[in-house]
């Protein structure tokens, strides 16, 4: 169902876009076209139907979206994630009295706090 409605989404995505660009931001655009009177529709009913049409295809884009995420596929028993389990399969179990290889930093306990000797 997520894949139907993506597409879905896709498709009115296409549809907007191409309704914009045949839009002019002064009014011409598509109408511009039909500047003859014999038109059966006018230049003011084009630019009418192609507003309500950005409009309601937006609409469609913004319902649909939030529609989608009730579809989204969920993991159900995954509390970490998976590379964050190969990082933990691929360490190996260090041993305690292993020596570090060469180079490596040495990694010390502090000595443990001592009183100053009194004088």
């Amino acid at each position: 169902m997520y894949i139907f409605i993506s597409i879905l989404i896709v498709i009115a995505s296409l549809f907007l876009i191409l309704i914009v660009v045949i839009q002019n931001s002064k009014g011409g655009g598509l109408a511009a076209g039909f500047a003859s009177s014999n038109q059966v529709m006018g230049v003011r009913k084009t630019t009418d139907f192609l507003e309500k049409a950005t409009w309601w295809l937006a609409g469609i884009v913004v319902v649909l979206s939030v529609f989608a995420t009730v579809f989204l596929p969920r993991h159900a028993s995954s509390s970490d994630s998976i590379i964050k389990e190969e990082i933990n399969e691929s360490i190996p179990a260090q041993d305690a009295n292993a020596v570090a290889p060469f180079g490596s930093p040495i990694l010390e306990e502090p000595a443990p706090a001592e009183p100053a000797p009194a004088e």
